[in-house]
């Protein structure tokens, strides 16, 4: 699919857009989204507390880096530099010392931040060497925790709430997740993802983790005011399949339920989902119809039978739903 180039051949500039998550499915909308414009900021969750991002921000008192290196490998182009340098910082150690585990481009934006003492000037530089098409800014300029009310933990008691803090344990909870929170709970947010927002065309939310990568945004203050304010058209990018631990059981309507019970003043005008997973299209159509938005189905799903999002297919869908 051919590049968007600013401003494009009719004067048009290419449409300003956000996207919203963190982990393997920001990295799968990201992947689509810059085939389709070249102007695309990442905003990324910071509450992992897991593998090598757990250790360097226990060790170091740094943001978890992790969902913040991925959504730049997802930003890197298609000729031999942007693959090159997505998989060098990709790469993990293998060792039987402390390296064990670690990624290089964890490491490579914790020296940054240490040597800059700037977040988001440490990951622009990692941008600017990687070639990065777009930007990546963290939701929130500290650390986060996440906390869970898990219902169901303990099999004799299904209905009682159980309190899980940490994005890895609610993650992998053995119980039902019924709403989250965020620790501390009025948290700063990240002053350049807040303007990224207010001055974009489109905020993409999803596909994701959606308790612990996609609605922790809406619990920032200052961000979840942005994006219930902002001029810009909102896109809900719904999962192929639910997630064992957080999403158990989720039919394609209950992603938005859960949205909407989380934050109740966001519209919505666009929910993208694969055609082959909604069977039922009827209660899918009515919620997002209640959110103000309207239903786009789309082949978006690999050729493998894996619930993975095809990068081309999905850069077809926002480019249509973009321009339409």
């Amino acid at each position: 699919m051919a590049k968007s180039t600013a401003p494009d051949g009719d004067g048009r500039r290419p449409p300003r857009v956000v996207a919203l998550g963190g982990g393997h499915g920001l990295h799968a909308s990201l992947s689509a989204l810059r085939r389709v414009t070249t102007d695309v900021t990442a905003v990324v969750t910071v509450a992992d507390d897991g593998g090598s991002s757990g250790r360097l921000r226990r060790e170091l008192g740094v943001l978890p880096p992790g969902d913040l290196r991925m959504a730049l490998a997802a930003l890197c182009g298609d000729d031999e530099w942007g693959h090159t340098w997505s998989e060098v910082i990709q790469h993990r150690f293998r060792s039987e010392g402390e390296l064990h585990g670690h990624a290089v481009g964890n490491l490579l934006i914790v020296a940054l931040w240490e040597l800059l003492g700037d977040s988001v000037a440490g990951l622009d530089w990692v941008g600017q060497l990687l070639g990065a098409h777009g930007r990546v800014l963290p939701m929130s300029s500290v650390p986060l925790d996440i906390a869970a009310e898990v219902s169901g933990i303990d099999p004799a008691r299904p209905d009682e709430l159980t309190t899980v803090r940490g994005q890895v344990a609610c993650a992998s909870t053995s119980g039902k997740v019924r709403s989250i929170s965020l620790i501390p709970e009025d948290p700063p947010a990240s002053p350049q993802a807040v303007k990224a927002v207010r001055e974009a065309d489109w905020v993409v939310f999803g596909p994701g983790s959606w308790f612990t990568s996609v609605l922790p945004h809406l619990l920032v203050p200052d961000l979840a005011h942005a994006l219930v304010t902002t001029r810009a058209k909102r896109m809900v990018a719904l999962n192929l399949s639910p997630q064992r631990g957080e999403t158990d059981g989720f039919r394609p309507e209950t992603y938005l339920e859960v949205l909407r019970e989380h934050a109740p003043k966001l519209g919505v005008d666009v929910v993208l989902a694969d055609r082959g997973t909604v069977e039922e299209p009827e209660p899918l159509v009515r919620v997002v119809g209640e959110l103000g938005g309207r239903l786009e189905l789309a082949e978006l799903s690999r050729d493998d039978g894996t619930p993975r999002h095809d990068p081309d297919r999905l850069a077809a869908a926002f480019e249509r739903v973009l321009e339409g």
